[in-house]
C-alpha cells in the first residue's frame, strides 16, 4: 500500500493511493488516525478495505510530509563509494551517522527556501526508511521486520553551514524545509528488494544524480541493525540512507541551487518529488 498525507500545512489527513494514482480518503471509522506510520494492527485493517471503493479526493491537494511527530531523523554520510570519492574522503569502515532536526521535514513538493545567510545550497536524493516497530540491538537478519515503509528523502544541504561553521553536519541540513519527504510511504510488501531501486535527481531538467541503491556501501538491513546497537529506534524514526555521487559541491566549479531552480527526484516504486527554490516570503 501507498500511504500519504494530504491537505493544508498542519491540517493534513491520511489517505491512500489507488492503482490508478488517485488519492482515496480513509473511511470515517479511521478518522481518529492522524499520524503516519500507523500501528501494524491499523495497517492490516486498512489492507482489508476495497481501496477503489473509498471516497475519491477531488482536485490536486497539497501533499504533506508522509510522517509527522517524528522522534528522530538519522542521516547516513558517504554511503556510496563514488560520492565518498568525489568528496575526497575515505570510505567509512562503519556507517557515518548524523542527525537532521525533525523540524526540517516538509512536503515532497513544497518550496525549498533559501534562508538568509545561505551561500551554498546543495541537493542530495536519498532512499528513506521509516521505522514501524521499536528496535534495540537487533541483528541484520531481523532488521527489515521493523520497517514501516520506504520513501524518497531530499537531504537538502547548505554546504557553508555544514562545513565551515564548526560542529557536526546537522547545522547544514536542518533548516525548515531541508527535508522534503514523500510523496508516499510505501509498505515493504511493495518493495521486493530495497537494494535494487533506481535513484535519480535532476536540476532544471538536467540529470545530476543517477544510481542504484545496489551501490550502497551499507545496505538498509545493515544500517538498521547498526543504529540499533547504540540507540533504541522508535516508531516513526526516519533513516535517510545516503546519497550517490553528483552533488553540486563536487562539481568543477562547484554548482549550487539558486532562486528559481526546479529540482526533480525519483526512486523506483516510491514516486516523484518536485521543489522550486524560493526566497523567504
Amino acid at each position: 500500500m501507498k500511504f500519504l498525507r494530504y491537505g493544508p500545512l498542519l491540517d493534513e489527513k491520511i489517505g491512500l493511493l489507488d492503482l490508478q494514482g488517485n488519492i482515496r480518503a480513509l473511511p470515517p471509522e479511521f478518522a481518529h488516525l492522524t499520524e503516519l506510520p500507523l500501528e501494524r494492527v491499523d495497517v492490516e485493517r486498512i489492507r482489508n478495505l476495497e481501496i477503489n471503493k473509498l471516497v475519491l479526493v477531488a482536485g490536486n491537494p497539497r501533499l504533506g510530509a508522509i510522517v509527522n511527530r517524528v522522534p528522530n531523523v538519522y542521516g547516513i554520510g558517504l554511503n556510496y563509494a563514488p560520492h565518498a570519492e568525489e568528496a575526497q574522503m575515505e570510505l567509512p569502515s562503519e556507517p557515518l551517522v548524523f542527525n537532521k532536526a525533525t523540524s526540517c521535514l516538509s512536503g515532497p513538493n513544497d518550496n525549498i527556501v533559501m534562508w538568509p545567510g545561505s551561500k551554498a545550497l546543495d541537493w542530495e536524493v536519498e532512499l528513506g526508511v521509516v521505522i514501524g516497530t521499536p528496535a534495540f540491538q537487533i541483528d541484520e537478519k531481523h532488521a527489515l521486520d521493523h520497517v514501516a515503509g520506504y520513501c524518497i528523502v531530499h537531504d537538502v544541504s547548505e554546504r557553508n553551514w555544514q562545513v565551515n561553521r564548526g560542529g557536526q553536519w546537522g547545522k547544514g541540513k536542518s533548516a525548515p524545509g531541508y527535508g522534503p519527504i514523500g510523496p508516499w510511504l510505501v509498505t515493504p510488501d511493495e518493495i521486493a528488494d530495497p537494494q535494487d531501486l533506481e535513484i535519480e535527481l535532476r536540476v532544471n531538467g538536467v540529470i545530476m544524480q543517477s544510481a542504484s541503491t545496489s551501490e550502497m556501501i551499507f545496505g538498509v538491513a545493515t544500517l538498521i541493525s547498526h543504529l540499533s546497537q547504540f540507540m533504541r529506534l522508535e516508531r516513526g524514526d526516519v533513516i535517510s540512507t545516503g546519497t550517490p555521487s553528483g552533488i553540486g559541491a563536487a562539481r568543477n566549479p562547484p554548482t549550487y541551487l539558486k532562486v528559481g531552480d526546479v529540482v526533480d527526484l525519483s526512486i523506483t516504486g516510491l514516486g516523484k518529488q518536485r521543489q522550486r527554490v524560493v526566497l523567504p516570503c
